[in-house]
């Protein structure tokens, strides 16, 4: 692979994401055309995530066409590949003591879309159609849990499943760990029933209560959720939802998520 491809597939991603990708179907000798490497398709998705070129502005230096490089993305997608080597990059994290536990932060960020699953009306863009990102960040920003919505989903309706998606994470001592001590969230999480199962979990809710509390007393915790935002946006596939389908959409949340955790574990 020539340095171009190489910095979008670098070895130490290349290596953990052949712990997670199938393997290649079989071909009969002497049938069809070679099998294009894995590895190139590998670099050439994080191309189209990174940049937010369409498929059919894939260039030829991949040396594979876009139809192929579509396929395997959607193959891979159903496979769930993404969130499968987005798990084990925060597993390598967690080994290595890069996760802290001690404060989370929950929030939400929403983005235009056109016509496809998990997309609605959204109530601060004047009702154009879109979807959610929602995420859960530890104290320095690394993503824990993702997932999508429609744009009109209410936040509260996403911190229950979003909690419960935290995977089990190694640990450096001691066994894996899902849950955190604290959860900072906006006065859009302020439900009685939400600090209850906050609870119920060992978890101490640190949401803002409409109409006592100002939101501006917790950024100094929550503003880290809101830079990991950011740092979704430089993935300029998430800055508008092209995707029909919403496992390919959810695809390219996990594909971010990932490469954040990939910067920080080679930082």
């Amino acid at each position: 692979m020539d340095a171009f491809l190489c910095r979008l597939a670098p070895d130490e991603l290349w290596e953990l994401f052949l712990r997670v990708v199938p393997p290649a179907p079989t071909r009969p000798q002497g049938g069809g055309r070679r099998r294009v490497d894995d590895r190139v398709i590998l670099a050439a998705i994080v191309y189209v995530a990174t940049t937010g070129c369409a498929w059919r502005q894939l260039p030829p230096v991949f040396g594979a066409s876009w139809q192929t490089v579509h396929r395997r993305f959607g193959e891979w997608s159903a496979a769930r590949v993404w969130a499968k080597l987005y798990r084990i990059l925060l597993d390598e994290l967690g080994a290595r003591g890069e996760l802290d536990w001690s404060r989370c932060a929950i929030d939400s960020v929403s983005v235009r879309a056109a016509k496809g699953e998990l997309t609605g009306p959204n109530p601060v863009d004047r009702g154009k159609k879109g979807s959610k990102i929602h995420l859960i960040t530890e104290r320095t920003g690394l993503p824990l849990a993702v997932a999508i919505s429609a744009a009109n989903v209410h936040d509260s309706l996403a911190l229950e499943p979003l909690v419960r998606s935290i995977p089990p994470v190694r640990s450096r001592r001691g066994p894996r760990r899902r849950r955190p001590a604290k959860l900072h969230g906006d006065k859009g999480y302020d439900y009685s029933h939400l600090r209850t199962f906050l609870r119920s979990r060992g978890i101490i809710p640190r949401i803002a209560r409409r109409g006592i509390e100002s939101s501006q007393r917790l950024g100094r915790h929550r503003w880290v959720v809101e830079r990991t935002v950011s740092w979704l946006a430089g993935c300029r596939r998430l800055h508008r939802r092209y995707e029909r389908r919403a496992d390919h959409f959810a695809s390219f949340v996990a594909i971010a998520a990932a490469l954040i955790c990939y910067r920080r574990l080679t930082k």
